[in-house]
């Protein structure tokens, strides 16, 4: 007889199995294995996912690609932006002509297809894989035959391209979706305009709204340089393509900071960073007056800096016609080979490059010279200020929609006649008389200070004399602090004189680009830990601790105290600590193969570990505790061992970290009391990366 607590077990588990969808993952798409709702196509380190979504509050279903390691879903593509499921049925599989289709179930009429033209022999062995860079390809024999990245939704990722290229006529851009519940094609789009001097702009339809500006060699000189750190853009402009595509430096410290760049339906460009729990805008347009396309008129800037009221600007030797428009001051006066010259603006975002003409291969002198030369020319800049310019814009005809900038755009050369040229000498210049005066000024004022810091030096220098032992007592007295909280019986006066270097906190700053979220490795029981590049080109993890951390002060002087006595090649090695005021940090050698959990609980990087290696890494790590406990001046318990606290160096040596918890036991005491709980709380292995 059957008993009632299995039966109602059976029952639980029976219906949990039928109330609770269960969602399977794929590495690959072929004819013999489609990807149905419900399942989900990964990227190899499980960055991306590719699967059946639905959007806000909608009913439908769409077949999308997601940032698969962040906690909010993030959509970055969409096949069938225009043509929806309207329930579970759908299948994405591979048909018998090699092309990837969006079907249902219970028919195979085609939703989506990549519709691509493939040989008869390569049909057969067609798969479709989703890459670690969010891009899904389509391949036959080793032979890349689609991508999701030449037909782009609303999202930009690094390393996708977007322009046109010449040879297939393939025009990538970005649009927006209709609604967060809709993400058919909405009615923004962000692209590059080929003509005269490529330049990317924001369209609403056919409407203008933003132009980015011409490329001027680090960015457009209409965008503003916030996150030159962490990305490269680069831009090509040749026979062959016109393109833009931004890359994250392979050095990146935290892998984790998902960047995109995306056009919402709303109208507005974002660029945004994922950092830790959500996305961060770092810039977005059109947002001011100025970002607007052709807020001024004709032969007038945008002045976002004008402290008084918001106005258009007339160029030199232009005047105001209307109150956006300007024309120039004298109708009648000629402008050719009549002593006139040119006039810089500095900081401008040039005017619109779609009717410049553009020449590369002259320098800045020769395009000054060239549009001299040309009496309907009305303005020159670089095409490219990179290596002190390259090539030549020159415009002819009225300049249209251009702004100033605090710390961006490039230098605009606009042509007046010889009057206003002689104006602009004299209002900018000093004459020769004046230039003395200050040329003799700034002499005796450079003089004096001379005297006056050869002095201070000479004074500071025999203050430091005399202060020398004094701060060599201070430094002792420091470390010595930490010592009495332990036990002094245990730590003779040596400790004193182990010369641990105390690193100043600006150093550490600067090393570490202000605790930057690009240099952050990671977050322990301490708190977060950072790299960092010391002024020598050394390489160094800082470990700060947090005031909310879980270990306290009394790890953190367990941990100085103890790793400056120890020296051991499986032994992670200190090379300092930093204290200024709460500021308690410590410095350690960086370890760039982080621990070993991350390897051997890694499906991918376990397979570099064979078994010569692993028995190599368990001898390490077996002479690094014998060491501990029976060949170090003191007997040390470590309390915390495990696999996250053993870090690997460039040759996969290990090296035993984090000595927080660690104890010193005398050398006849074989047992010992603690009121401290040790180890992981509730099974939970905490993510490490250095010590």
């Amino acid at each position: 007889m059957m008993n009632p607590a299995k039966g109602n077990t059976s029952l639980f588990l029976l219906s949990l199995l039928l109330v609770c969808p269960i969602c399977t993952s794929l590495d690959t798409i072929t004819p013999e294995q489609p990807l149905k709702d419900g399942q989900l196509l990964l990227s190899n380190q499980k960055t991306f996912a590719l699967g059946f979504f639905r959007p806000g509050s909608s009913n439908h279903r769409y077949v999308g690609i997601w940032f698969n390691q962040i906690t909010e879903q993030t959509v970055v593509w969409v096949a069938n932006r225009d043509a929806p499921l309207n329930d579970t049925s759908g299948v994405l599989s591979i048909n018998g002509k090699g092309n990837l289709v969006l079907h249902t179930q219970n028919q195979t009429t085609p939703i989506w297809s990549t519709n691509v033209s493939l040989s008869v022999s390569s049909t057969n062995n067609s798969q479709a894989k989703l890459l670690d860079i969010g891009n899904l390809v389509l391949v036959q024999q080793d032979s890349q035959s689609w991508q999701s990245f030449d037909y782009p939704t609303n999202t930009m990722l690094p390393f996708m391209k977007l322009g046109l290229d010449r040879r297939t006529g393939l025009n990538r851009f970005l649009t927006s979706w209709k609604s967060k519940d809709d993400p058919g094609i909405g009615n923004y789009s962000y692209q590059m305009v080929p003509t005269g001097y490529p330049q990317l702009c924001l369209y609403m339809g056919q409407t203008l709204l933003w132009r980015g500006g011409s490329w001027t060699g680090p960015r457009g000189s209409g965008v503003l340089n916030t996150t030159s750190n962490l990305f490269n853009v680069s831009f090509v402009n040749n026979q062959d393509e016109t393109t833009i595509m931004y890359s994250t430096f392979s050095n990146l410290a935290d892998p984790r900071v998902f960047p995109k760049v995306v056009v919402d339906e709303s109208g507005i460009m974002q660029r945004s960073l994922w950092q830790e729990t959500r996305w961060v805008e770092y810039w977005s347009v059109p947002k001011a007056i100025c970002d607007k396309y052709l807020t001024c008129g004709s032969n007038s800037y945008c002045d976002p800096y004008n402290e008084v009221i918001f106005e258009c600007k007339c160029f030199p030797g232009f005047e105001p016609k209307s109150s956006h428009d300007c024309v120039r001051e004298k109708q009648g006066v000629s402008m050719c080979n009549n002593g006139e010259g040119f006039v810089k603006l500095a900081q401008m975002k040039l005017p619109d490059t779609s009717i410049a003409h553009v020449d590369m291969s002259l320098s800045m002198k020769e395009c000054e010279q060239k549009c001299l030369r040309d009496c309907s020319c009305m303005a020159y800049a670089s095409a490219n200020e990179s290596e002190g310019g390259i090539g030549c814009l020159t415009w002819q005809g009225d300049l249209v929609d251009t702004r100033t900038y605090s710390d961006a755009g490039q230098d605009l050369y606009i042509r007046v006649d010889a009057v206003v040229l002689a104006q602009y000498a004299k209002k900018n210049g000093l004459t020769q008389k004046k230039r003395m005066l200050a040329i003799l000024g700034v002499s005796v004022a450079v003089m004096f200070l001379l005297i006056v810091s050869i002095v201070y030096c000479f004074v500071m220098k025999k203050k430091k004399e005399m202060r020398h032992s004094t701060n060599s007592d201070s430094a002792d007295n420091t470390l010595t602090y930490f010592e009495d909280s332990l036990s002094r019986r245990d730590l003779d006066g040596t400790r004193r004189n182990s010369n641990l270097p105390l690193f100043d906190l600006r150093t550490i700053i600067a090393a570490t680009n202000n605790f930057s979220i690009a240099n952050k490795l990671g977050q322990g029981g301490f708190g977060p830990v950072y790299k960092g590049l010391l002024h020598n080109g050394m390489e160094i993890a800082v470990k700060r601790l947090s005031k909310c951390s879980g270990q306290g002060i009394e790890q953190f002087k367990t941990e100085v105290v103890l790793i400056a006595k120890l020296q051991h090649r499986n032994l992670v090695r200190i090379l300092g600590c930093c204290i200024h005021k709460e500021e308690k940090m410590l410095i350690y050698e960086y370890l760039p193969n982080k621990s070993l959990d991350s390897f051997i609980f890694d499906e991918t990087k376990r397979s570099c570990l064979d078994w010569v290696k692993r028995f190599e890494i368990i001898c390490g790590i077996a002479r690094g505790i014998l060491y501990l406990h029976q060949d170090s001046r003191l007997r040390i318990i470590h309390r915390d061992l495990k696999a996250s606290n053993v870090l690997l160096d460039n040759s996969l040596n290990p090296k035993i970290s984090d000595f927080g918890m660690a104890r010193i036991v005398g050398g006849d005491q074989i047992e010992a009391n603690t009121n401290c709980i040790v180890g992981t709380l509730f099974g939970t292995y905490g993510e490490k990366t250095i010590p």
